[in-house]
């Protein structure tokens, strides 16, 4: 009996890649590459140390979100489809059920996650644990006092659907697609259960023959990040690489493109790197070379900003608590919390403000670009403080 030769796993992403684009609009050609790779990743899941979240997220309903879950649904092994499951349901499901551990969708989840709902810390719990193929979370089962700690083990394969953003610790380990409404002149083709999720069905079938032939190479694979992804955004696209470098043709150049564009859009866009955005407006748009700036110039510099989201900080402009609180996260190059100290004007009063030395540390390790030198720069935000001022600092 002959042996049918092997899937050409570039062809076969090639078509995971055009059975998304006939019904879907992403936001980029990145967005389908990533996509298709974390479709394949999840039929080789125990290959890999870790497993990334797919997060299909828009400010607006109606972009598509739910047909990107739904298309994954086709093409994942197990899929489980998951809109307001509760805790206890996945923490079963993934540690128990005999048909295989589940592919999640978890759709609506700013339900569960959203401004009007309460943190659900368990299920972020779950989710987290479950990132790491050696995540387990404990319960306690049983009736009464005759319960016992009972170890379930949470690694899963998860996507995930939704309005605005997630907590940090879920967007961190997360692909994001930033899903928005299509265009008038944007066309796909109608989706029909019947007819379209049998398509599906074979190309999962193609995944899941094509991984077999595939696992022994990527097991143990360090695949070659691209310059400048390091760290959680590795561990993110660790697999995704992976599978690529395995499937060969255009594809490792590709991933190694998509990652470098998203990780980017992730780092510039996400409230998880909100403070980021805020030590880097500080150093290069409000202190301009200061050395100290009382707390009213600094928010009156903020709030002027373009396009930056300081002026609409959960419907009204930043203030000083919300200041303090984001930078008292960061800490000095003495390793105390960055927070206001007293200042003396020329004028001679004594106001609250922040000593640029004070954020040195925090922007040479968070902001994106070198600390240009503290010299004072021509259009300086009113009410900046130099050292040519010689004004006295004052105690605490």
């Amino acid at each position: 009996m002959t042996t049918a030769p092997h899937e050409n796993g570039a062809d076969l992403l090639n078509e995971v890649e055009a059975f998304h684009r006939r019904f879907n609009v992403f936001p980029s050609p990145a967005a389908y590459v990533a996509v298709a790779l974390w479709n394949a990743h999840a039929h080789l899941l125990d290959a890999f140390e870790s497993t990334p979240r797919l997060a299909f997220l828009s400010p607006e309903p109606g972009s598509g979100k739910t047909r990107g879950l739904e298309i994954c649904g086709t093409l994942v092994p197990s899929p489980m489809v998951a809109v307001n499951a509760s805790p206890a349901a996945l923490f079963r499901a993934v540690s128990g059920m005999e048909t295989g551990r589940p592919t999640i969708l978890f759709d609506e989840i700013d339900t569960v996650f959203g401004p009007k709902a309460k943190d659900n810390e368990e299920l972020r719990g779950l989710l987290n644990a479950g990132h790491r193929r050696t995540g387990v979370s404990y319960r306690c089962v049983g009736d009464g006092g005759q319960q016992t700690v009972q170890a379930f083990p949470s690694y899963a394969a998860v996507a995930v659907a939704g309005l605005g953003w997630l907590p940090d610790t879920i967007l961190t380990r997360s692909v994001i697609i930033r899903m928005r409404r299509r265009a008038p002149n944007e066309r796909v083709e109608a989706f029909r259960s019947r007819i379209h999720e049998p398509e599906g069905h074979a190309l999962r079938d193609r995944l899941a023959a094509w991984a077999k032939t595939v696992r022994k190479q990527i097991e143990g694979a360090w695949p070659e990040m691209p310059d400048g992804v390091s760290d959680r955004p590795a561990d993110v696209w660790e697999p995704l690489l992976a599978i690529a470098d395995a499937a060969g043709g255009d594809w490792p150049q590709r991933a190694r493109a998509a990652c470098v564009e998203l990780v980017a859009a992730a780092t510039a866009g996400d409230k998880a790197s909100l403070g980021i955005r805020l030590l880097t407006d500080l150093r290069d748009s409000v202190f301009g070379g200061a050395d100290r700036m009382p707390t009213a110039h600094i928010l009156a510099g903020l709030n002027a900003m373009d396009e930056a989201p300081w002026a609409d900080m959960g419907g009204k402009p930043i203030d000083s608590r919300q200041l303090a609180k984001r930078l008292g996260e960061y800490v000095t190059s003495d390793n105390q919390p960055i927070k206001a100290r007293n200042i003396r004007t020329p004028e001679g009063t004594v106001v609250k403000g922040y000593y640029a030395s004070d954020l040195h540390d925090a922007w040479a390790r968070y902001c994106p670009t070198v600390i240009k030198s503290a010299t004072p720069a021509t259009g300086t935000t009113p009410g900046a403080l130099t050292s040519d001022d010689a004004v006295a600092d004052v105690a605490d």
